[in-house]
């Protein structure tokens, strides 16, 4: 007689399957899946030289580091957070029909996707730090365990992130339509293209409010030695809101878990 398996060995049999069926919908969904995933950053990263390289007079370097490695970190540290904030949207919708089944829960799905983009967003840049390397282009952290500890606490803020979005845009739809509207806007006030340096002290006291800047700029210092940050950026920030999120999101999916599954 088989005994019983216990609640953890439960939820890992469905995480995996869950995993697995992420994983190739995600990664062979199409012919070109890879392609794409390495050409956004590329094509991101080509059209901002050629940008700057038009009107930056010579100026290559910010806060003491180059371009080119400034701009590859930052655009990395975003598409992590909005990644797994994008796709968990619409994330427990995807998933009702496997709902019938009482071992998968409305959250389990989103907890997949935000792994799976962890472990590509991760693998990817992973990539272009060797290419750097060969390209002798300072890519390779200067400080390794604290710039893993940040973009944990990245991949944390978008867990947060797209766990609370996941509840609300499954019970009011026009939130995933808004918040897909503002993602890319976003980029441009979470120091990722522009540096905060070259912004007037007004503006930079309001957009140090966004985490997500804290994130960015905590990954570029654990980078680079030689980069200055504005002065306010904090990791203990970045973890509270990172904390807060996913503390908001579990307690979203454990208040409306009936009511997502029944939907």
């Amino acid at each position: 007689m088989l005994s019983p398996r216990t609640p953890w060995q439960v939820t890992r049999a469905v995480w995996h399957a869950l995993f697995m069926r992420e994983a190739l919908a995600r990664t062979t969904s199409n012919r070109m899946a890879w392609f794409w995933m390495l050409l956004e950053p590329i094509a991101l990263v080509a059209m901002m030289v050629g940008i700057r390289s038009v009107i930056s007079s010579g100026q290559h370097n910010i806060g003491g580091v180059h371009f080119i490695p400034w701009l590859i970190c930052g655009l990395f540290s975003f598409f992590l957070f909005r990644e797994n904030m994008i796709r968990s949207i619409g994330a427990v919708s995807a998933y009702k029909g496997l709902f019938s089944y009482r071992q998968v829960k409305p959250i389990d799905p989103v907890f997949i996707r935000c792994y799976l983009e962890g472990m590509l967003k991760s693998f990817i840049f992973m990539l272009f730090i060797i290419v750097g390397l060969l390209l002798e282009i300072d890519l390779f952290p200067a400080e390794p365990l604290e710039a893993l500890f940040v973009w944990l606490l990245l991949w944390m803020l978008g867990l947060g992130a797209g766990l609370t979005l996941s509840v609300l845009s499954d019970l009011v739809p026009e939130i995933g339509k808004i918040i897909n509207l503002t993602s890319m806007p976003l980029i441009l006030i979470s120091s990722v293209m522009i540096p905060l340096n070259y912004l007037p002290h007004q503006i930079q006291r309001y957009l140090i409010l966004n985490p997500i800047v804290h994130g960015v700029e905590s990954l570029r210092v654990c980078f680079f030695d030689s980069y200055r940050a504005i002065n306010g950026i904090s990791i203990v920030y970045l973890s509270i809101w990172a904390l807060g999120l996913v503390s908001l999101g579990l307690l979203l999916h454990l208040r409306f878990a009936v009511r997502l599954k029944a939907q």
